[in-house]
């Protein structure tokens, strides 16, 4: 077959031109949409506290864990975003027989951001931090029934206890259990090193924190699709909204004004998200200080309390009732808000059995977040149906309420959301602010960890609700949900918040 080839210019014709020009305008029309506009690589995520620091092993509030857990800083195992206990740093491993043994393999090849190796003597280190003379660990009871912490080659841990601790796998998967490098961990609080996919790179105080993809991650089956992440720090709930609306921000994951949530009506661009949170509100009473070392009188107070009237007051309607410090997505929950129910008269009734027919008067000692003074207000008012007069006294949190509440317990009553999953021990921790003491509740949460059978633990749990719920050391009022708000492109964002946390690795954009 002979080919013809022109070595000169061709004449097309007018009807030739336009069909190459139209089959051209034709191919473009089919190239596919991720060429033409491949899915977004960055993150606004806006949070509403900024953190102090960034090191969660130092120092409790949650803040420093929603931005670095699960991004920069990665634990033997992790909580998922269902609650579970999984694999991380630690790919498997073995219970003894009598509890007291625990034997980790380890993943190999782990590195940390600044080439640090990970291995067996790195996480003896981090262990050691946590539990040693000095440790400012936040959670550092998580560790005290650790005996000693072998190295028997670099991928293997084993850990012996002094009696066993059924909690500790799940103690292990905290924000205050996470891994930090013998070389960097002096530095965490501000130049965060960890061996996450998200590595940190810049801290503006005031401002924000930027992370950046870290190409290097020990995982190779994750599929990390943020190229950068920005947390923003937006403490005025309308500045919040109105970030959100204009893009500035692509998301706020704990929304700060449930009063607001309508105003997304409609906003074709955006989704909102009411999910689960650990966050109790409970007003905490001294329990040594008059007149609430009577039970009768903490037994009124609760009877005082309409609960969906304090939901409706304090967050718009949002939450769910609680009647022990334990919320319904924990496992072995029992409604015990019928414990006590709202009974004005009979709230009046066991007020001057208890010898305070003409009433009471004490101080609520309330922090400045809107949940809290508002929650107060409410109270307030219920408490004036029984005759209880309750000042009430703004408190600076974090700092003046630590001080005053916390440590010092020089308080009457207060009112705080517990944030901590399954810290329902606090009322057996000795000094603690509620002041509660009853030995047969220790001795349960004692049992609790004294047992690995995950059934007999429910069975403990429920004997501990029920004993709160009837000695009410505190007024369990509600739950706060988790209001999000977000594009609706954005996926892979927790809509549940087992842990509190804004967890990126499976955060992607979709076109």
């Amino acid at each position: 077959m002979m080919r013809r080839y022109f070595s000169q210019p061709v004449q097309l014709t007018r009807r030739v031109a336009l069909g190459i020009a139209f089959s051209g305008a034709l191919a473009l029309s089919f190239v596919p949409a991720s060429v033409l506009a491949a899915p977004k690589t960055t993150l606004v995520l806006g949070m509403g506290i900024e953190p102090a620091g960034l090191d969660p092993t130092i120092a409790a509030p949650v803040a420093i864990g929603q931005v670095t857990w699960q991004n920069i800083f990665e634990g033997l195992v992790r909580i998922d975003h269902d609650g579970k206990i999984q694999p991380q740093l630690a790919e498997s491993w073995t219970i003894s027989d009598d509890g007291k043994t625990y034997t980790f393999t380890l993943h190999s090849g782990v590195s940390f951001h600044d080439g640090e190796a990970f291995d067996s003597s790195v996480a003896k280190f981090a262990l050691d931090r946590a539990r040693g003379d000095a440790s400012v660990n936040p959670q550092k009871r998580f560790f005290t029934s650790i005996d000693t912490i072998d190295t028997p080659d670099a991928t293997t841990l084993v850990i012996k206890l002094k009696q066993p601790a059924g909690s500790l796998l799940y103690w292990l998967g905290w924000p205050a259990s996470v891994i930090v490098a013998p070389k960097s961990a002096e530095n965490n609080k501000t130049t965060p090193v960890g061996t996450g996919p998200f590595k940190f790179v810049n801290w503006a105080k005031g401002d924000k924190v930027e992370l950046a993809r870290y190409d290097a991650y020990w995982d190779s089956s994750a599929s990390i699709q943020l190229e950068k992440a920005t947390f923003r720090f937006i403490t005025d709930p309308q500045a919040q909204a109105a970030a959100v609306k204009a893009g500035d921000v692509d998301a706020f994951p704990e929304f700060g004004a449930p009063e607001l949530m309508h105003s997304f009506d409609g906003d074709k661009r955006l989704v909102t998200v009411i999910g689960n949170t650990e966050l109790k509100v409970v007003a905490g009473m001294n329990n040594t200080r008059k007149p609430f070392d009577d039970k009768r009188v903490r037994q009124a107070l609760m009877m005082a309390v309409d609960r969906s009237a304090v939901i409706e007051g304090a967050w718009s309607g949002y939450g769910t009732a609680i009647g022990s410090h334990y919320t319904p997505n924990d496992r072995a929950y029992v409604d015990m808000t019928g414990t006590y129910p709202y009974d004005p008269e009979k709230a009046k009734a066991l007020l001057a059995e208890a010898g305070h027919a003409n009433g009471l008067t004490f101080t609520i000692k309330a922090p400045q977040m809107a949940y809290s003074q508002r929650t107060s207000q409410v109270l307030q008012a219920m408490f004036a149906e029984i005759g209880v007069t309750m000042n009430i006294e703004t408190t600076e949190f974090p700092a003046k309420w630590v001080s005053d509440v916390l440590k010092g317990a020089d308080y009457d009553m207060t009112v705080v959301a517990h944030a901590e999953p399954m810290d329902i021990d606090i009322y057996s921790r000795e000094p603690y602010y509620f002041n509660y003491r009853n030995p047969a509740f220790n001795e349960i949460i004692r049992n609790v960890e004294m047992t690995p059978d995950i059934a007999q633990q429910d069975a403990l749990y429920e004997d501990a609700q029920e004993i709160l719920a009837k000695d009410v050391p505190a007024l369990f009022l509600f739950v706060m949900p988790k209001l999000g708000v977000w594009d609706g492109k954005l996926k892979g964002l927790w809509e549940n918040e087992p842990i509190p946390s804004n967890v990126l690795s499976d955060v992607h954009w979709e076109e």
